[in-house]
């Protein structure tokens, strides 16, 4: 792979398009843009990220969380541009716009996960491969079946940037092939994802779409198997702008919502840093004793320390990168210290963040809600001729295809109504489908 053919401004739907530009901003700005004010991305303010949508103490939702990996995105993005300038002398188009590309990627990597965290996505999966869904397997083929019964918010991701709605323009989102291919963090189907981790990259219905961009930007297989491509460079730090953000912001949260204590979250963060470090933030600490203050301080030091550290990594593998034998992330490759650090920090997230009973809470009231609006949904987008059926299809929205000549169209039609769901609106619609919440009359 090359940088020159990596990055492109042509866009997704719009490859004829011939009209100029008009504004000074790039193309990647105008990715940007483009999401930052689309109706799917304000939605992630009332998608749950790890902890429940705030009450009384504010914590991170899928919004604040895909603005601060933008950030971080962005960060490393600008970080690598003087260092490949430097080894290729200047003569890649488009190179300073990296920093760019990656934060539109990190704004809408998010966008496609159903509302109320992982266990949205877990409640989607088992709904077909262990619940009522199951009956509808002799209806698909292998490879639609896997889509479904492996339901992964990375490919939905993809589809919602991509896929045409109805009454919607072609192209989705419309945005450049370069920050699509930057979202594509599993860049292969279902069939050919790992039996352990079962993540992967785009539907069925997006495989074409996905080789097209591919065969563009001259993504290569993976060496090692020819099912799947190699992962766009750019990816990588968006992986690791996601990785930095998703640790160190649900360690702060923890500390707000006291189920970690301050000295327990000032140890854990004090680990990442040397010990001249350390000296100096005992030296800030001396004048601040406010201690949101002082782990926000803590927080934002560790997060230019991993930034630093994605940077460098980054660097020494672009070689390995671009020729798709890089195997792991970036922050699993950083240096000692640094990875020992995330690492412990990482298994006590697992212990005592992950499995808190807050946590717990929202995964099995979620995982309850969207089940059984699944069940509700299906059941009617393949019994339209039911009375019921006929009143619950006219509450959906009509850019869903729920008329789909298909049954694996049909099931995509709901997954696109139910994922993109706000939690609000999940349980609002619930509530109203079990006759829990009735209009006044």
């Amino acid at each position: 792979m090359n940088w020159n053919q990596l990055l492109s401004s042509k866009r997704f739907g719009m490859e004829t398009y011939s009209g100029g530009k008009h504004d000074d901003r790039s193309e990647f700005q105008r990715d940007y843009d483009r999401l930052i004010f689309s109706a799917p991305f304000r939605r992630l303010q009332n998608k749950t990220q790890v902890f429940p949508l705030p009450g009384s103490v504010f914590v991170h939702n899928r919004l604040t969380h895909s603005l601060e990996v933008a950030c971080v995105g962005r960060s490393i993005g600008n970080a690598i541009v003087p260092k490949l300038n430097e080894k290729y002398h200047n003569s890649i188009q488009f190179i300073n716009d990296i920093g760019a590309v990656t934060s539109a990627a990190c704004l809408a990597h998010d966008l496609g996960n159903p509302p109320f965290g992982h266990s949205g996505e877990q409640a989607i999966a088992t709904y077909f491969s262990e619940g009522n869904g199951n009956v509808f397997n002799e209806m698909m083929t292998t490879e639609e079946w896997a889509d479904l019964t492996h339901f992964e918010g990375n490919a939905n991701t993809f589809r919602l940037l991509t896929h045409q709605f109805e009454g919607r323009r072609k192209g989705g989102f419309a945005l450049t092939y370069s920050t699509l291919a930057a979202i594509v963090k599993y860049p292969y189907e279902s069939q050919f994802a790992e039996k352990d981790k079962i993540k992967f990259g785009f539907f069925q219905s997006e495989k074409e779409s996905y080789k097209r961009i591919a065969d563009d930007l001259g993504i290569v297989k993976d060496p090692e198997n020819s099912n799947r491509y190699a992962r766009h460079p750019l990816v990588y730090l968006v992986e690791a702008a996601d990785d930095i953000c998703y640790l160190v912001m649900d360690i702060e949260d923890a500390h707000k919502l006291k189920i970690i204590t301050t000295e327990e979250t000032k140890e854990i963060l004090m680990q990442f840093m040397t010990k001249q470090k350390r000296q100096h933030a005992a030296k800030i600490f001396a004048n601040v004793h406010d201690a949101n203050e002082q782990i926000g301080y803590l927080r934002s030091v560790v997060i230019g320390l991993l930034v630093d550290a994605c940077t460098q990594t980054f660097i020494e593998n672009e070689e390995n990168i671009l020729n798709g034998t890089f195997r792991q992330s970036l922050i699993k490759q950083i240096d000692t210290p640094l990875k020992e650090a995330y690492q412990k920090a990482s298994n006590l997230s697992k212990e005592r963040i992950y499995s808190a009973s807050e946590v717990l809470d929202i995964e099995l009231s979620g995982y309850k809600i969207i089940t059984m609006l699944m069940d509700s949904l299906m059941e009617a987008v393949f019994h339209p001729e039911k009375s019921y059926s006929k009143r619950l299809l006219m509450r959906i929205p009509s850019q869903y295809a729920t008329s789909a000549p298909t049954p694996y169209g049909k099931a995509q039609a709901i997954l696109d109504y139910v994922s993109g769901m706000t939690d609000i609106y999940a349980l609002d619609l619930y509530q109203k489908i079990m006759g829990m919440s009735l209009p006044t009359l």
